[in-house]
């Protein structure tokens, strides 16, 4: 007897926390726009010196600034990774200079969806693409052209 009331009680809990307001995320949409957030610009990567491919967004969420990969996104591991603007809408396949780029963070993951913040000094209008970068090879990875 006391099993049947605990499998009915079961029963009740699962059904209940299984309901409300929630929304199920299916494998092709992104969690990513919110009422807060806003697309300012966007791109889709190409490969350089490897594969890559994916988008990247540029965003606005509560006054802040960020590069936004999409769950598409992919490249090929490598040591030395970052995630760089360049002033070219085509960056070089190597032999990136110093003064055509400003290095935004290292690479947090090969693939998936990621985030990375803009600095607030960085004038995106200065910069015609985004690149994943082989620091210690100075090779580009893969780029995208950001369009507005």
């Amino acid at each position: 007897m006391k099993f049947k009331h605990l499998a009915i009680l079961s029963i009740i809990i699962f059904a209940t926390s299984n309901t409300g307001c929630t929304e199920k995320i299916t494998s092709n949409q992104t969690q990513t726009q919110t009422p807060n957030t806003k697309a300012v610009a966007d791109g889709n990567f190409k490969a350089r010196e490897h594969p890559t491919q994916g988008k990247v967004s540029v965003i606005t969420e509560k006054g802040k600034r960020y590069l936004e990969f999409d769950q598409n996104f992919k490249t090929d591991n490598g040591p030395d990774l970052f995630v760089i603007l360049h002033r070219s809408d085509a960056p070089p396949v190597n032999g990136i200079q110093e003064k055509d780029y400003v290095n935004i963070a290292p690479l947090q993951k090969i693939s998936g969806t990621q985030r990375y913040v803009l600095p607030d000094n960085v004038k995106l209008a200065e910069f015609k693409s985004v690149a994943i970068w082989c620091r210690q090879f100075n090779a580009t990875f893969g780029y995208a052209v950001l369009k507005v």
